[in-house]
């Protein structure tokens, strides 16, 4: 069998801590490593593992490509390119899963156990009465069902809070009470005394968090953004925030990033403004899920993670 050519387009400084990762896994699968490069003559390259802030985004030329195999999760910068009529792969590795899963637990377990109260506390002032309650009487809400989300609430579900979930359409998963579509997003949101926001960015997800949908919220509700910013209006959630009907939110991601320094949520007293870390694509991890897909498409096997250009994700 013919050595694949296997196209590395991503941002330079990437390529120093792909490739070795990317030679062993590729090594691990059974996949010739001698076609892997960043320079190739278009109507050779059999796959393209693709960054999309490379300079890439014309695929035409790439007239024998048998997928592109994206290094990011979320795929809202690609699917609207219509010059990708090749097979599309979006990221879904441990690494991604796992970094993901350790950030909401976290995040849940300090507004759960009261950290910040704990924090602000330190004045000399003994609260005996200042207590949590149990996990399984605190009512979590996972907005989003896909991988790490399903995650995300089977972990939290396992040492027992009360989880339930929301997804566009029909999942079932154990322990979890899951709700779909229009009606079930109010019931979800009703649910939530700590709001988790794991959907993808498309245009039926954006401004999902908007005045309405924070109204459905229990009072004092906290919330969680890993997910994508573009699902929280910002002026919904401020107003919330100061009126108190939001207690506190640690935002991950948000609209423009860097998120720039006049805005005010890093000026909000109950706002959390964490730098776009809950889940980083990590070489070792990613370079396991690439190669496993190679070695699919060389075999002639369905491919991994497949994205629906229809649902956008």
């Amino acid at each position: 069998m013919p050595s694949p050519t296997i196209l590395f387009a991503a941002k330079s400084e990437k390529w120093a801590e792909y490739e070795p990762a990317l030679r062993m896994a590729l090594q691990k699968a059974g996949v010739d490593t001698t076609g892997l490069t960043t320079e190739a003559d278009p109507a050779e390259v059999d796959y393209i593992i693709y960054a999309p802030n490379s300079g890439l985004q014309d695929f035409t030329p790439f007239t024998r490509a048998k997928a592109v195999l994206s290094l990011w999760a979320g795929v809202e910068d690609i699917v609207g390119n219509e010059t990708i009529t090749m097979p599309l792969a979006r990221m879904v590795d441990y690494g991604l899963t796992q970094g993901m899963l350790e950030f909401v637990m976290g995040h849940v377990l300090r507004y759960h156990l009261m950290i910040d109260d704990f924090l602000a506390g330190q004045d000399g002032v003994w609260r005996p009465n200042l207590v949590p309650p149990l996990a399984r009487d605190r009512k979590v809400t996972i907005l989003g069902l896909g991988v790490l989300g399903a995650a995300a609430a089977q972990s939290l579900a396992r040492i027992g809070f009360d989880v339930a979930g929301w997804s566009r359409s029909p999942k079932s998963i154990e322990g979890i009470a899951c709700y779909h579509g229009e009606d079930g997003l109010f019931d979800a949101m009703r649910h939530a005394e700590i709001l988790v926001t794991l959907l993808p960015d498309t245009a039926a997800t954006r401004g999902l968090i908007n005045q309405t949908t924070l109204a459905a919220l229990p009072h004092g509700a906290k919330i969680i953004n890993p997910g994508r910013g573009s699902l929280i209006e910002d002026a919904a959630l401020l107003a919330a925030l100061d009126t108190g009907k939001i207690a506190a939110a640690t935002l991950d991601v948000f609209t423009i990033e860097p998120l720039p320094a006049s805005h005010p949520y890093w000026r909000h007293p109950r706002v959390t403004v964490t730098p776009h870390i809950a889940s980083a694509t990590r070489a070792e991890t990613a370079s396991e899920t690439i190669a496993e897909n190679i070695r699919r498409g060389e075999a002639g096997e369905t491919l991994l993670h497949l994205v629906d250009r229809a649902a956008g994700y």
